[in-house]
């Protein structure tokens, strides 16, 4: 894979001014819906071609680039070089290097092992930086390819679909009196990311441009305590483009398992199967036939390295349950399907609540509610859409309880009343609550988990893809169900609104993928209520300048925005500044 020319659009070498952001990445949207289009409409010279111009874009390279050393979570991550680029010099240095290299040999990953929820280590593989950003390249070539390809109902790593589509989509095939799809194969692959038959994987991507990289970087090895493990199999855990190839290994498994959309039609009661990434689940309407479905699969996915994992597999009834994504799901006698919160994903919220309160008996309460807050929210976010507000309810009352003990181990000596006086009130303006655990020197408080609303999730239509530029309408009507708590204060809220949840500097979403409806403005008080390291407040005309701290004055831009704004200088004149809009 050639990177291309060294010049952008202006024909200067490096990062692109702040307005030129927003403007690379249109070029990309619009390439990829291109590509989009001509893989839909068969054209596969064409798809080629476009790939080609795609993996020669400057501004692919420099949203490549932006994305693996500001938005990716990894960012302050390094591989086996070392190297990471967090500031903007850092980064311009990265992109003239990488505008000059021509066939780069990709480097091993450096293997760092996580904890998974039952007590287990994850292993992942940290490519060095600079095979990251070739990566996000190629998979900004490559995806909206297969994107024009994939089942309907395959949710896991894909734009503009989640978890909680899948969950969704098990509710509408289950629910109804008449339904007849009441078993249920539960199923779980071994390893898949460590065991995908790499010679399958290559024929599946065909003649992609950039086929001969990605081959190297399935062959580029391991490194692990200072040794190289050559990698024979599986696409690491942990690269930019491995949720991608594995998406394409297991696409057919839906025709596979005689789930597809033109047998469905034909029967309606003909299996479904649900899948996200490598956890997926097929519902049958007999015993047998949910059996026959594991035996076809089992089959399809020997010669690409991948099997069962037996332990985790079975074929249940619904009226049992089964657990998916953190979700348990079971019909009722009458019929009814309910979805709540698994039992398991309880208890390892309540273990980490334990431990984290209980680990931060002589901080402050204000650091104490600033690291509870973004678990609580967070949770309740994921489980929001389903039946829960028992759960959240209960999961009140422990932490309530929690923070009690909290309380009297810090202040043995004080009595009942004082320490209700010092830590409990109504924090909450919105709320008639005087239960709420807060910090009277700053008003900053804890949130619960019952003021969470319970909003059923918008299930995403069809094969719909972000993509496809047809439905550039239907996106950009469709309410975000996920939010993320990023910034304080009402005053936040309402430049939001202003800003119509864009950030002013570089004109992308202020939370990334949002699309901001008028609508939603309360939901977005919920969201709003707690400090973000990814937000910040802007004045227009600086306060050494005479800007005073009214609204008019404010915006919020993304803090990486603000540091490259402060970093640079903004050497306008206050008037000039004052007058950019909002």
């Amino acid at each position: 894979m050639s990177p291309g020319p060294a010049n952008g659009p202006s024909g200067v070498i490096g990062t692109p001014p702040r307005s030129d952001w927003a403007k690379a990445e249109a070029n990309v949207r619009r390439l990829r819906q291109r590509i989009f289009r001509a893989a839909q409409e068969g054209d596969l010279k064409k798809v080629r071609n476009l790939q080609k111009l795609m993996l020669r874009s400057h501004s692919n390279l420099v949203v490549s680039v932006r994305r693996v050393t500001q938005k990716s979570k990894g960012k302050k991550t390094a591989g086996v070089d070392g190297e990471i680029a967090l500031t903007p010099s850092e980064r311009k240095r990265l992109i003239e290097e990488l505008s000059s290299e021509t066939g780069l040999a990709a480097k091993p990953v450096k293997r760092v092992y996580i904890p998974k929820s039952n007590g287990k280590m994850r292993p992942l593989g940290i490519p060095v930086i600079r095979d990251r950003v070739h990566q996000a390249r190629a998979k900004n070539a490559l995806e909206p390819e297969w994107e024009a390809r994939f089942e309907a109902r395959s949710y896991g790593f894909r734009p503009g679909r989640s978890c909680h589509d899948a969950i969704s989509t098990i509710h509408t095939v289950t629910s109804g009196k008449r339904t007849k799809r009441l078993w249920v194969l539960d199923a779980d692959l071994a390893a898949a990311f460590d065991r995908i038959n790499h010679e399958r994987l290559l024929e599946a991507i065909d003649l992609f441009p950039g086929r001969e990289m990605v081959g190297r970087w399935l062959r580029a090895g391991v490194m692990e305590n200072h040794n190289k493990i050559e990698t024979n199999e599986g696409t690491p855990q942990g690269g930019v483009i491995s949720p991608l190839l594995l998406n394409i290994a297991l696409h057919g498994m839906t025709e596979a398992a005689g789930a597809t959309e033109r047998v469905v039609r034909t029967n309606p009661n003909a299996p479904a199967l649900i899948r996200y990434a490598d956890d997926f689940v097929a519902l049958c309407a007999t015993k047998e036939e949910a059996i026959a479905v594991k035996e076809s699969l089992a089959k399809w996915l020997e010669p690409k390295g991948l099997s069962f994992n037996e332990e985790k597999t079975r074929v249940v009834h619904l009226s049992e349950g089964f657990d998916f994504l953190g979700f348990n799901i079971q019909r009722t006698r009458n019929g009814k399907v309910i979805i709540r919160p698994s039992r398991d994903a309880v208890k390892r919220l309540i273990r980490t609540l334990r431990e984290r309160i209980r680990s931060m008996d002589g901080w402050e309460t204000v650091a104490l509610i600033g690291k509870l807050n973004p678990i609580i929210r967070g949770w309740a976010t994921y489980y929001r859409g389903v039946v829960s507000s028992n759960i959240f309810a209960t999961l009140d009352t422990y932490v309530f309880q929690r923070l009690w003990l909290w309380a009297m181990r810090r202040h043995r000596k004080k009595g009942r009343l004082w320490r209700i006086a010092h830590y409990w009130g109504e924090f909450n303006i919105h709320r008639r609550d005087r239960w709420v655990f807060g910090d009277p020197k700053t008003g900053a408080y804890l949130i619960k988990f019952g003021w969470t609303r319970i909003v059923r999730h918008k299930l995403v239509k069809g094969r719909a893809s972000k993509d496809d530029p047809s439905l550039t309408a239907y996106w950009a009507s469709r309410s975000r169900s996920r939010r993320h708590p990023d910034v304080d204060g009402k005053r936040n809220i309402g430049l939001a609104v202003r800003q119509k949840g864009l950030c002013p500097k570089c004109g992308l979403d202020l939370i990334e993928g949002a699309e901001f409806e008028p609508q939603d403005v309360r939901e977005w008080v919920q969201w709003f209520s707690a400090s973000s390291k990814q937000l910040h407040v802007h004045h227009i005309v600086y306060r050494r300048d005479g800007g005073s701290d009214d609204r008019s004055n404010l915006e919020l831009i993304h803090a990486d925005c603000h540091r490259e704004l402060h970093a640079h200088g903004d050497r306008r004149t206050p008037t000039a500044r004052a007058s950019q809009p909002a």
